[in-house]
């Protein structure tokens, strides 16, 4: 399995390597850190900047990102065959996701700072960039590091699941772990005396579609290293996730993978997820 990480100096950033390996074995481990010049990597800033100490604040910046690889590299297991120091200078989330590309990752993780959604429209956020771009899975790492034991999959539908079954049986856990498949039925306005098209028929068989649907992922799920459960909720499909999170270590999702204009007319249950539970968050693609 090929992880890349990216890192920087915040302490989200080290936690989301100690988590990693809470949650997997990994043989490949990247390091990415990309060196934010901020306002000086604009070309006629830099040229302007020259006269004043501008390579020296350059090579500064990027002697400090080579001695944070140094540091993060001390932390990973002696037993992952190959480690790698990418440090570049650039856009921390285009470093990141440029170099998943190069080395063919299975998984990209970052750290979450837990700014709110509004500050991240405003303010640009490295794991919300990522999150947005990758076309990879994406583990956001949120709170302090700690052992899985409780896992909260959530599905929408088959596509959903398949995409999360064929993930959770290729890549496993470090160690076993306890899978919750939790699918949400949006509901529908069933007030009225008149009930012409049947809402209330297709309503109860929506509910039991619901419960066979997940049983089957469950039982598809089922083996030596998973002990599964199910549930379906009623309600408004993120709330009711960040709800039944509580009490996880991390929740799976799947991502339909909209971007641009269409994520922000129609909205993406997996990133208001990710804004919202307090566990780490790992969104299969």
């Amino acid at each position: 399995m090929r992880i890349a990480i990216g890192v920087d100096w915040s302490d989200q950033a080290f936690t989301a390597i100690t988590q990693t390996f809470h949650l997997y074995h990994p043989t490949d481990v990247t390091l990415v850190h990309g060196v934010n010049l901020g306002f000086f990597e604009q070309p006629l800033v830099a040229e302007a900047a020259n006269l004043q100490g501008y390579s020296d604040f350059r090579a500064a910046m990027v002697d400090a990102g080579a001695q944070l690889l140094d540091r993060t590299a001390a932390m990973i297991p002696s037993d992952v065959k190959t480690v790698r120091k990418i440090n570049e200078i650039g856009s921390p989330a285009q470093v990141i996701l440029d170099s998943a590309q190069t080395v063919s990752a299975d998984l990209v993780v970052v750290g979450a700072r837990g700014r709110s959604r509004v500050a991240e429209t405003v303010l640009g956020s490295v794991s919300h960039r990522v999150l947005s771009h990758t076309s990879r899975p994406t583990l956001i790492v949120k709170g302090g590091a700690h052992p899985i034991k409780h896992v909260l999959v959530a599905v929408e539908g088959r596509d959903d699941a398949d995409r999360i079954l064929q993930w959770l049986t290729r890549h496993r856990f470090a160690t076993p772990v306890e899978l919750c498949v939790l699918n949400v039925v949006v509901p529908i306005g069933l007030d009225s005396p008149y009930d012409a098209l049947g809402a209330r028929a297709w309503w109860e068989g929506a509910e039991s579609y619901a419960e066979e649907f997940v049983k089957e992922t469950a039982a598809r799920l089922l083996d030596s290293q998973y002990t599964v459960s199910t549930k379906v909720a009623v309600g408004n499909p993120a709330a009711m996730v960040e709800e039944h999170a509580e009490t996880a270590d991390l929740v799976v999702v799947a991502s339909h993978g909209r971007k641009g204009l269409d994520r922000f007319l129609l909205g993406s249950v997996s990133h208001t997820i990710v804004h919202h539970v307090s566990c780490p968050v790992l969104v299969v693609r």
